[in-house]
C-alpha cells in the first residue's frame, strides 16, 4: 500500500510538470505518467533476476515527463557503488525496501567527470552518515556528493532528479 501511495504521489508531481511541458509542445507524448504498485513489484523482481553479480545498482525508469524522471534503484550490499555529484539536479530518494547508510556532503575521492553535469568517485571523505530504511526520504541538493554504503542485503529506492531552476 505504501508503494502505491508513493508512486501515485510521484505520478501526480510528474503530471503537473508535464502540463507545462505539453503547453510548450515538448515530448509530453512520450511521458509515462503512471505505474501501479504491481508494476513496481514487477520491476523489483526484474532487478533481482537481471542484475549481474558484479553490478552494485540496477536502475529502471518508473515514471517520467521531461525534464523529470523517477527511477527504481535496486542496490546490493557487498559491492562498492560509486559516489556521485550532480551539478544541475537535486535528487530525492524514497526508501521502498531494505536498509543501508547514505553519506552526503564531504568531498568525492578520486573524482572523475562522467559527463558535463555529473561526477563520480570511489567514496566520500568527510560528509554526514545517516542510516536509512523503508519510508525514509532523503533530499540531496545539487553539487552535493552522495554515496550509499553499508547496505544490509538489498536497498530498493525511488529516485527523482529535480533540475535546478536557472538563476537559483
Amino acid at each position: 500500500m505504501r508503494i502505491m501511495r508513493m508512486v501515485g504521489a510521484m505520478a501526480a508531481v510528474l503530471t503537473m510538470a508535464s502540463g507545462s511541458a505539453h503547453a510548450q509542445g515538448s515530448a509530453a507524448a512520450t511521458a509515462r505518467l503512471f505505474a501501479s504498485s504491481a508494476d513496481v513489484k514487477a520491476m523489483i523482481a526484474k532487478a533481482k533476476a537481471e542484475r549481474k553479480p558484479d553490478q552494485p545498482n540496477f536502475a529502471q525508469p518508473i515514471v517520467s515527463a521531461a525534464p523529470y524522471s523517477a527511477s527504481l534503484e535496486y542496490r546490493v550490499g557487498g559491492l562498492n557503488a560509486p559516489a556521485s555529484t550532480h551539478d544541475k539536479d537535486l535528487e530525492l530518494f524514497y526508501v521502498v525496501e531494505g536498509t543501508g547508510t547514505i553519506v552526503t556532503g564531504g568531498t568525492l575521492q578520486n573524482e572523475r567527470r562522467t559527463n558535463a553535469d555529473n561526477s563520480s568517485g570511489t567514496g566520500i571523505e568527510g560528509g554526514n552518515s545517516r542510516k536509512i530504511g523503508p519510508g525514509d526520504f532523503v533530499l540531496v541538493p545539487d553539487k552535493t556528493p552522495h554515496w550509499f554504503t553499508a547496505i544490509d542485503g538489498t536497498l530498493v529506492l525511488m529516485s527523482l532528479h529535480l533540475p535546478r531552476q536557472e538563476g537559483k
